[in-house]
């Protein structure tokens, strides 16, 4: 099948999302009211709550949830086969992730920028809040400590990426302070910010920059982590209109030219998708597609990652309510077509099926370096750009991704121990400085307490992130079905989608369990037990309240 239909039918119907249902979801359910003032305009301090421009604002927090995830889910996802990874996208954009990005929002909004973690003890009770939270944390370490290993290799195997990837903070600096401090026009300033950045990428490969091989006992890969959560502790710190949202922007204006590449070498190359439509031949040891499709594919089509930055920083800086819809909704849109490109790189971004099987030759193959070797392909034979300049356009494009994410994920585990400090009375805990210090100190104990020397350890317990990143999203829809029976709003749009989640992350929860159980990896078997309880004891939590609210719905007059 040529490559071009999956685009147009994919992109178009997430498109008819946009305009149809998420305009239905925003009057008729969440019912938007700019009448309300937002908590960025109530609590406005210019540092965490900054009513911001919607456009600037949408890059912001698509950039944040965007990460290396839509990109790494679904390029090993393909070795299902193309179909079900493209349906999974699809319809997971529209009606599950749209739904949940927009809703989490709504619903912090509707409770003074409350985190999802705190909200719940208001919406559900203490009890669930304190199991909550612990999940929560558990992902937000996971993807801090991860992606500062994801961005380390990318920046070691492509040393040309290495100047537009630190460049890109000092043009995101440079930005942050026209549009705020000299009140420069956002589109002049945007079009200049973009062409930096690729000014960047098409001369990084002419300086390319490694590291030595030690640096006080230290390999490359360690001194880039250490280097890149100090970045990320300094840019959680300062006001978010001076790195963290700007730089969030601007690589947002990034990303969709860059999509717009992609997508236009497509249809001028016309690549056939090589890989099987539904692989009846996987490796051995691969995992059965369901429900496994369901956690592998997280960012793209539903996230719970999502959830925390909508109701941690987005929420904090929503100028009106209605803005809601285009940041969240819309952000996903952005997120499923990022997605779908990375189907088509890793399944026509090669020239004959025995390509693409040396490549997938085993469960956890592709990633990243099939979607930047497909998208380098695609790029070249599509519009002509070299192979060695779309390579480093397209590794950038998932470092910069991974970098915003981890920006704005140290933000948030810091707000997860400022709110830990008020909840429990811990005075100090409540500062942003200490608070920024835990936070990177349990990265980084994570990072090399079990990883050694090379910084490596978020690797260890990687393999849980996609079930408990799920199950997160699953109790956020969750909480927000509570609001929307409590306003009389009808809460099907939401119930249906969480309940699939649910059922997903519980049964692949379960399988990791046994396979944790069969290889004797007793330390991620106790882990997965410890998610697994926490997500049955925060469901029934959960649901008892949905249906004492129903009850009580149903029994007020209207």
């Amino acid at each position: 099948m040529s490559a071009i239909v999956l685009v147009v039918i994919g992109l178009g119907a997430m498109c008819l999302g946009y305009v149809f249902y998420s305009r239905f979801i925003a009057e008729k359910i969440y019912k938007l009211d700019d009448n309300r003032p937002t908590p960025a305009h109530e609590f406005e301090d210019g540092i965490d709550f900054v009513p911001t421009n919607k456009f600037v604002l949408w890059g912001h927090h698509f950039t944040s949830v965007a990460g290396a995830a839509p990109i790494v889910g679904p390029a090993i996802a393909v070795i299902w086969g193309w179909l079900p990874a493209f349906l999974w996208v699809t319809f997971g954009t529209i009606f599950f992730a749209g739904i949940h990005d927009f809703g989490a929002i709504w619903a912090s909004i509707r409770n003074k920028a409350k985190s999802v973690g705190a909200l719940t003890g208001d919406v559900v009770g203490k009890r669930a809040r304190s199991i909550f939270m612990i999940v929560i944390f558990l992902v937000l370490l996971m993807v801090n400590a991860v992606f500062g290993v994801v961005i380390a290799g990318l920046l070691i195997n492509n040393p040309g990426s290495v100047v537009p990837v630190w460049g890109a903070i000092a043009v995101a600096f440079v930005i942050g302070q026209a549009i705020y401090r000299f009140k420069l026009n956002l589109a002049i300033v945007s079009f200049i910010g973009v062409c930096a950045l690729y000014w960047l990428i098409y001369i990084g490969p002419s300086v390319p920059v490694t590291l030595p091989e030690q640096v006080m006992g230290l390999g490359p890969s360690a001194i880039w982590i250490l280097l890149l959560f100090a970045y990320a502790a300094i840019a959680s710190l300062l006001p978010v209109w001076m790195l963290l949202q700007p730089r969030d922007y601007i690589n947002g204006l990034q990303l969709f030219v860059g999509l717009a590449l992609l997508y236009v070498a497509v249809l001028f190359s016309n690549p056939t998708m090589v890989a099987p439509m539904i692989n009846s031949d996987v490796p051995a040891g691969t995992p059965s597609l369901i429900p496994l499709l369901f956690v592998t594919i997280a960012c793209g089509a539903i996230s719970g990652f999502h959830g925390l930055v909508s109701s941690g920083t987005t929420s904090k800086q929503l100028n009106r309510e209605r803005d809601g819809r285009f940041v969240g909704y819309f952000g996903a849109i952005g997120e499923g077509a990022l997605a779908l490109a990375a189907i088509v790189a890793a399944s026509a971004g090669f020239a004959s099926l025995a390509e693409w099987k040396s490549i997938y030759h085993s469960f956890g193959q592709g990633g990243v370096n099939a979607f930047v070797q497909g998208g380098a392909n695609i790029l070249h034979a599509g519009i002509g750009i070299s192979p060695e300049i779309s390579a480093t356009m397209l590794t950038v494009m998932a470092a910069l991704f991974a970098g915003t994410t981890m920006d704005t994920g140290l933000r948030l585990q810091r707000y997860i121990f400022q709110e830990w400090g008020e909840i429990y009375n811990i005075k100090w805990m409540g500062k942003a400085l200490p608070a920024t210090f835990l936070s990177v100190f349990t990265c980084l104990i994570l990072a090399f307490g079990a990883g050694g020397a090379s910084g490596s350890g978020g690797l260890i317990i990687w393999p849980l992130f996609g079930t408990t990143n799920q199950l997160l999203a699953g109790l956020t829809l969750l909480v927000i079905a509570v609001m929307l029976v409590r306003q009389k709003s009808p809460s099907i749009y939401v119930t249906a989608p969480l309940s699939f989640v649910l059922v997903m992350t519980l049964a692949a929860l379960l399988i990791q369990l046994r396979d944790f159980y069969l290889k004797e990896n007793w330390f991620l078997f106790s882990l997965d037990l410890i998610v697994l309880i926490a997500a049955i004891l925060v469901t029934l939590e959960c649901v008892s309240v949905l249906r004492k609210e129903k009850r009580v719905a149903a029994a007020t007059p209207s």
